[in-house]
């Protein structure tokens, strides 16, 4: 749990630097904040559709497990219960930074395979190198969103324990099949956030997100035949 502890110590750090950044910036720097963020996202969720999908098996998985997970989502209203649970506290443009925050922190290679590193390996390389990503970015999600994207470290705490807690039980049951599925998944989330940030479209990201847990559950069904 070091390199999670690492890692949620940076992103405090960063909306710390972040927020005390915002109060001298101006609404025209705000904006290009937001198109670079936007730009950067994007790109990330490519690069992580790209680099695993043609080690994919399952080459339709990701399209199931989008349709289903977003059905899921849908029927649980899972975007509509987090704006209002945050529009509480401030405005909605925080709703939109969190739930970007939350992505890009918990749904990428090194924060999946992180932890699995830790627990399997006590190699802690994947949770550093991420740790010291996710501090970069949130300067630039705080300067922007404000310091309630700090939220999303108590998300990634417990994000990272469970699936490191996940791979101390399961050890050699995580495939690298799994990882692969759900990267793919995460990736075109990402995407669908960085396009939303960028103003091309207004995705219900977080209503997508149980397509998530497709790919285990029909990894493991596989597994028995």
């Amino acid at each position: 749990m070091v390199g999670t502890l690492f890692n949620v110590g940076m992103i405090l750090l960063g909306c710390t630097a972040g927020t005390l950044f915002k109060r001298g910036i101006k609404p025209a720097y705000h904006e290009i904040l937001m198109q670079a963020l936007g730009l950067a996202a994007s790109l990330i969720g490519i690069n992580a559709v790209v680099q695993r999908m043609p080690n994919s098996h399952y080459p339709v998985l990701f399209i199931v497990s989008l349709a289903l997970g977003g059905i899921i989502g849908q029927a649980l209203d899972l975007q509509g219960r987090f704006d209002r649970l945050v529009g509480r506290f401030s405005g909605g443009d925080l709703a939109e930074g969190l739930a970007t925050a939350i992505l890009l922190y918990c749904i990428g290679s090194l924060s999946i395979l992180g932890p699995i590193q830790a627990a399997l390996k006590q190699d802690y390389t994947f949770l550093f190198t991420n740790g010291m990503l996710d501090g970069i970015t949130s300067v630039v999600l705080a300067s922007t969103f404000g310091f309630g994207i700090a939220i999303a470290a108590g998300v990634l705490l417990l994000w990272q324990g469970g699936i490191y807690v996940l791979a101390l039980v399961l050890k050699g049951a995580l495939s690298t099949a799994l990882i692969n599925e759900i990267t793919i998944v995460g990736g075109i989330l990402i995407l669908a956030s960085g396009l939303g940030l960028l103003q091309i479209k207004q995705f219900k990201t977080l209503n997508l997100l149980p397509s998530l847990l497709v790919p285990p559950v029909v990894l493991a069904i596989l597994s028995l035949f």
